[in-house]
């Protein structure tokens, strides 16, 4: 059985490797993550954990980006392959493939199906630019990243309404 990647772990592991940029008040918490073949950041406060894909129960008469339910821990997720939310192909669950599970502070139970993790980012010096509400940043290698922004993602009515 594989072992679970605990997101807590994973950032407190890096906040100590990075204790004397944390000490001048430079912390990084963004990761970076691959949705299809697009680069996105997200804000790891907004995330609980990340996990290899739980095995899923699909659920009739859902949309093609709401992959199923599955159990984490005797609790119950509703998993959204964010790439084919965001009007692109699914994305294809391998060895690299994830779910981000969203924060308590939304008390809502959801995971996030991405291509893979990509590592911490820090984006404050990257170019940044916003389009349509939505931020994105151009790193120092001219790679594009987009933000996640888990709230807004969460507020808009076709999220809400998986029935197909």
């Amino acid at each position: 059985m594989a072992k679970r990647f605990s997101l807590r772990e994973f950032q407190q592991n890096v906040l100590n490797r990075l204790q004397e940029q944390a000490s001048a008040g430079d912390r990084i918490t963004t990761l970076g993550v691959q949705v299809g073949s697009e680069n996105w950041l997200v804000d790891m406060t907004e995330i609980s954990e990340v996990l290899e894909v739980p095995r899923m129960t699909p659920v009739p008469l859902t949309k093609s980006w709401y992959r199923g339910v599955a159990n984490v821990r005797g609790n119950i997720y509703g998993i959204i392959d964010l790439a084919a939310y965001t009007s692109h192909a699914e994305t294809a669950q391998d060895a690299q493939s994830r779910v981000l599970l969203l924060g308590q502070k939304y008390s809502f139970n959801a995971g996030l199906l991405i291509s893979r993790v990509l590592g911490l980012r820090n984006a404050r010096e990257w170019q940044r630019s916003e389009q349509d509400g939505t931020e994105r940043y151009q790193d120092d290698s001219g790679q594009m990243w987009t933000k996640l922004d888990i709230k807004q993602l969460l507020q808009q009515p076709e999220f809400m309404q998986i029935g197909a």
